[in-house]
């Protein structure tokens, strides 16, 4: 995956002075662009025209759960179970792919740092796989960041995630938005729970969304209850 030639990113560029970034991470198998529609839904009340959105395309990678063949992936799934198991008794995880994604979501925040925007005004967020990206990158990270969204997610790397945060631990107080649907039938919905008890257990701080009847998918309760989140963490900087 390292010398994988990746796309560039879908870019929504503020209606305003750019003063915020959100980097939000599609799920497995979609694109960037597949999540463009909330970005508008998000960008439509005017509310966040300061925030630029930038919604990155992950490589075809083989996936194991997929007989090995190609589909936009930002880490192999080894198996459905995988997506069915709580916190800490699943099977084998990409290690490897999860820290290459990390390094490449870190080479995005960086990037808005150098055209001068302060990393705590970034804010790193996902659905289902980009999800659990965003909540592993953003706890890790060595900077501290804005926020963390993670959408019908998990934490990744759990058995040694404690392990990986760095000692300084800059983003223990950065709030974290969970979501997901109580019907979830791929990343379950006890699994989305059993994350927020591991991670409210190590002291951070977590929100955790119920969605009634939801799937796999998001709906226009959780994009709204996503926007006032963004908004109370990249609040406008215009007089």
């Amino acid at each position: 995956m390292a010398s994988i030639r990746r796309a560039a990113p879908m870019v929504f560029k503020p209606s305003g002075r750019h003063t915020a970034t959100v980097i939000f991470i599609h799920g497995l198998g979609d694109s960037g662009q597949g999540w463009a529609d909330a970005v508008q839904l998000w960008q439509r009340g005017n509310r966040l025209h300061e925030v630029k959105f930038i919604l990155p395309h992950a490589p075809a990678i083989p996936i194991t759960m997929n007989g090995g063949f190609s589909m936009p992936g930002w880490f192999d799934i080894k198996s459905v179970d995988a997506l069915s198991h709580t916190t800490g008794t699943g099977p084998e995880e990409d290690a490897s792919g999860i820290e290459i994604t990390r390094e490449y979501i870190y080479s995005l925040v960086q990037a808005e740092v150098a055209a001068g925007i302060p990393s705590e005004r970034i804010v790193i967020g996902g659905f289902s796989q980009g999800g659990a990206m965003s909540i592993f990158a953003g706890l890790t990270a060595p900077f501290k960041i804005g926020g963390i969204v993670g959408l019908s997610s998990w934490l990744l790397l759990s058995r040694t995630f404690k392990d990986r945060v760095p000692a300084d631990t800059l983003n223990k107080d950065t709030p974290v938005f969970m979501g997901h649907g109580d019907r979830d039938p791929l990343v379950l919905y006890p699994m989305g729970m059993a994350t927020e008890k591991k991670l409210t257990e190590l002291g951070y701080k977590v929100s955790f969304n119920t969605y009634a009847g939801m799937q796999h998918s998001a709906c226009i309760e959780e994009l709204n209850d996503v926007e006032e989140y963004l908004l109370s963490r990249l609040p406008p900087q215009d007089k």
